[in-house]
């Protein structure tokens, strides 16, 4: 009796040692990724004895920054996971953890370098890619086949074969085809357009990683030019209100040619009611110049840990099981999400449902990045100030040098007061 009541007493006592040890951990999630990051919860529990309670963030992912900062201002305890829009990093850098040391070099090695390299500010890793958003150039095969086409490399030559193919579609009844849908529209959205042009034409990205303004540029001149030359040409002039939705609207009824945007237009073309499935090519965005990168704006997702977590050591081991090769391949999978870790972009369960990862793992590679890092909490100012500019170059009759050499003196105040 004596030895069964022993071992029973070992037993207990080994339950309530484990238990112990369980931590309870609060984490962020998008309101449409909610259902996911329970099943990873869920998953990561049954590994670890470790739980994770999954709070959704607003409909508009922009409404939780003030939620962020009530959060981090109180120095609270109450959250230990916060998941992170890219721009949004260099904003909260001096309230999130260091985790380059507790999560294995390994498991960051697995990444894209550009998109790890985002979340590298100060010397300090302050957050693990969750998963990818590149500009893409998305455009219609069928027509490209119809008249002889390769997709092209350069803006120059997407300029001429939109204008072609439009033209001669026009001319055979399609009255309302455009070459070239884009998103010209004075928000948040210009600044990721411009950027990529600029950056694709060697003019740089707006302010450099070590806080040098370097807009001002016969190459970013050039670039915002060329894109000019496209509206009530290529493009109809209701692109200077278009956004990301009213721009996919002309593609998805069959009436662009070309149409740049973010990945997730790959399942949007496809879905019942669009015009045009199965006649949808992805690629690239072209380059400015010869030797120039494809320099599609990066726009990834991170997941970070708060710097006043009572839990650190547990919110670190979600932040890396949630953004590792396991859990990225599951959201691939289940919601056709980009992944950031590029072994990913030859997987055949990935690539069954992404097909067109295998075409563009380089796009993804040689992103541009928006100066959030270097700017922090002044980001916000510095991207109004600049695409308020640019739509005002490609609206208006001004002289582009000129209206950069004036950005470029307001992005000087603006980029300090950080």
């Amino acid at each position: 009796m004596l030895k069964r009541s022993l071992a029973a007493l070992a037993i207990s006592a080994g339950i309530w040692a484990g238990s112990a040890h369980a931590e309870t951990i609060s984490a962020f999630c998008a309101p449409t990724e909610f259902d996911f990051c329970t099943s990873v919860a869920k998953a990561w529990k049954d590994k670890t004895g470790n739980e994770a309670k999954i709070n959704k963030m607003p409909a508009l992912l922009d409404d939780a920054i003030p939620l962020y900062q009530q959060l981090l201002a109180a120095k609270s305890t109450d959250v230990d996971v916060l998941f992170l829009d890219v721009i949004w990093l260099g904003m909260f850098k001096n309230n999130l953890l260091d985790i380059s040391k507790t999560i294995p070099q390994a498991d960051q090695d697995k990444h894209f370098e550009s998109t790890l390299g985002a979340a590298k500010l100060d010397g300090k890793l302050v957050a693990m890619p969750a998963y990818m958003d590149v500009g893409l150039m998305f455009y219609r095969k069928d027509l490209l086949e119809k008249y002889g086409k390769q997709p092209p490399k350069t803006w120059d030559e997407l300029t001429a074969t939109a204008k072609e193919i439009q033209d001669k579609e026009r001319a055979d009844g399609k009255a309302d085809l455009w070459g070239y849908a884009w998103q010209a529209k004075s928000y948040e959205g210009l600044t990721c357009d411009a950027i990529e042009l600029v950056a694709s034409n060697g003019g740089g990205t707006i302010i450099s990683d070590d806080g040098k303004v370097t807009i001002d540029n016969p190459q970013a001149a050039e670039a915002i030019e060329r894109a000019k030359g496209w509206i009530g040409t290529i493009s109809p002039e209701g692109v200077l209100n278009y956004d990301e939705e009213a721009s996919r609207a002309i593609f998805e009824s069959g009436n662009a040619v070309f149409h740049r945007n973010w990945p997730y237009v790959w399942g949007t073309s496809h879905a019942p009611g669009s015009a045009i499935i199965d006649k949808v090519g992805v690629m690239p965005l072209p380059v400015g110049k010869a030797g120039e990168k494809s320099s599609g704006c990066l726009g990834p997702m991170y997941y970070g840990v708060s710097k006043f977590s009572a839990k650190a050591d547990a919110a670190t081991d979600f932040v890396n099981f949630i953004t590792g090769q396991e859990m990225q391949k599951k959201r691939a999978i289940e919601a056709a999400v980009n992944p950031s870790i590029p072994a990913l972009y030859s997987d055949p369960d990935v690539l069954a449902k992404i097909p067109f990862l295998k075409d563009n793992q380089q796009a993804f590679a040689d992103s541009a990045v928006r100066p959030s890092g270097y700017t922090g909490t002044s980001y916000n100012r510095v991207s109004q100030a600049f695409y308020r500019s640019v739509h005002d170059m490609l609206s208006g009759g001004g002289d582009i040098k000129s209206g950069l050499t004036s950005l470029a003196a307001r992005l000087e105040k603006l980029k300090e007061s950080r």
